[in-house]
């Protein structure tokens, strides 16, 4: 994403404050690195990957479900499963 952005009052004092301390080189930099701050703060992405993860598992259990449907995946017991376990 390309962006032209204009820094003004407090959000300007705080980059340039920021830039002086040596903690970014550039206000761009600044803002970025707030960016990712948002992202540790609220765990934005981590939320994101939840999503995914659950979409990815409902659809390995459809598949699954279908396929157990056509007799072509066989579910064990409880029991079956500490055998092979042991076994």
């Amino acid at each position: 994403m390309y962006a032209t952005v204009k820094f003004e009052g407090l959000i300007d004092s705080i980059l340039e404050q920021a830039i002086k301390q040596g903690l970014v080189k550039t206000k761009m930099e600044g803002l970025r690195l707030g960016v990712l701050e948002l992202n540790n703060k609220y765990r934005l992405t981590e939320q994101m990957i939840e999503k995914e993860e659950a979409k990815e598992d409902l659809a390995y259990v459809r598949k699954a479900e279908k396929k157990i449907a056509q007799g072509k995946l066989k579910l064990r017991s409880e029991k079956e499963l500490r055998d092979a376990l042991r076994g």
